[in-house]
């Protein structure tokens, strides 16, 4: 019974202190530092994972971007200006771009903060990986910027791909683009509080796609650009020939969406990506448009490269050289073993294992004797024949 109660309370405490090691790792890491560049928190910083804490009026918005976890601290310099800092941090990178994206003004002016930023008066906004940080200055100076720079340096950043921006962005035309007016949506609810020329049911979420809608300039008026990148060509296709024939059709027949009435809709398909462009533009004008946005499918072989220490070729090189050494001193080794044995044995015992002591070791055929002979017989045969004549 004793023994019964010491197992359970070793269980009791094990399991506590797995909790205990477990808490940590559960629990977000601190999103603001205590200081940054002159700059010192003041007070306890408000953390939650209530995104209505972040932003009560566009809380599910946010949670359709990934929202995750919230931080806000009021940081005070030594010359007594105050600095107030707001974090969201989201799953992803995606979601921080759109939520920047979403809170982006056409009068900000850029800035080289983070990944992307931006600046209206006192307030900047900038995201730095999966984290959006909105700061708003007491008094601004000319150190402002280089300390959020400071600031995003020391944020943490997401692991793997959560740290890549969506790829559809690279397809986006820059030629009569006006700034700040890219909008990235992953969901109907970021589609519908942007301009959208396409209802949320017709771009069909449930598909997975990824939205972005810019504003461009052209010689016959204002225009947006749509793009929409789903999963495969196939799936692409499918949805512009739904969108084609809710542009096209004359009244909407009952459960069919149609296109808002935007002006004149231009749309193609490049690969997985559907391209509309809607507004007060002529025709020309959109396929120009179009004509920029253009998908290079790039096919990538993966293979093994096998720089394992196994499969190196300068290791294969020197294993080569290695052993031609062994073999060229087991060879040597071999060579002198042998002559040696031999020497010995011929010295301990002569005559018994290499044949008589007197044996030559060479075989001579004694050719110079032959030649004195044979010199010797033609002399001889000379004579005897001048005797003759």
């Amino acid at each position: 019974m004793r023994f019964s109660r010491v197992v359970v309370l070793l269980l009791f405490v094990i399991s506590s202190g797995a909790l205990s090691y477990a808490a940590p790792d559960a629990a977000a890491a601190p999103l603001l530092p205590k200081q940054f560049a002159g700059w010192q928190v003041q007070g306890e910083p408000q953390r939650s994972r209530d995104v209505t804490a972040a932003d009560s009026t566009h809380a599910a918005l946010l949670k359709e971007y990934g929202f995750t976890d919230y931080e806000a601290a009021t940081y005070k310099s030594d010359n007594g200006r105050t600095l107030k800092i707001r974090a969201a941090r989201f799953s992803d990178a995606s979601g921080a771009f759109g939520a920047y994206s979403f809170y982006l003004q056409p009068e900000m002016a850029r800035e080289q903060i983070g990944d992307q930023g931006a600046s209206l008066n006192e307030r900047v906004l900038f995201y730095r990986g999966h984290i959006l940080i909105d700061a708003v200055f007491s008094q601004l100076s000319v150190m402002s910027a280089a300390g959020l720079r400071e600031l995003a340096g020391m944020l943490p950043r997401p692991g793997g791909n959560a740290g890549n921006l969506p790829p559809i962005l690279a397809f986006m035309p820059h030629h009569g683009y006006e700034s700040n007016t890219e909008k990235y949506a992953e969901g109907p609810l970021a589609l519908g509080a942007i301009e959208s020329p396409l209802p949320a049911d017709l771009v069909d979420f449930s598909s997975n796609p990824e939205v972005v809608i810019g504003q461009y300039s052209t010689p016959s008026g204002p225009a947006a650009l749509m793009l929409i990148q789903y999963p495969t060509p196939a799936v692409a296709a499918e949805h512009l020939r739904r969108i084609d024939a809710a542009h096209h059709a004359p009244a909407p027949e009952a459960g069919v969406t149609a296109v808002e009435n935007v002006g004149p809709f231009f749309d193609k398909r490049t690969g997985p990506i559907v391209a509309i462009a809607a507004g007060q533009i002529s025709q020309s004008d959109a396929q120009t448009l179009l004509g920029a946005v253009n998908y290079d499918a790039s096919v990538t072989w993966n293979e093994n490269t096998y720089f394992d220490k196994k499969n190196n070729i300068a290791n294969l090189l020197v294993n080569i050289i290695v052993l031609c050494i062994i073999v060229g001193a087991l060879s040597l080794a071999a060579g002198v073993a042998f002559g040696g044995a031999r020497v010995l044995l011929r010295k301990f015992f002569p005559g018994a294992v290499f044949g008589r002591p007197d044996q030559t070791e060479f075989i001579s055929l004694d050719l110079r004797d032959r030649v004195e002979q044979a010199s010797g017989s033609g002399s001889t045969n000379s004579t005897k024949s001048s005797k003759s004549s």
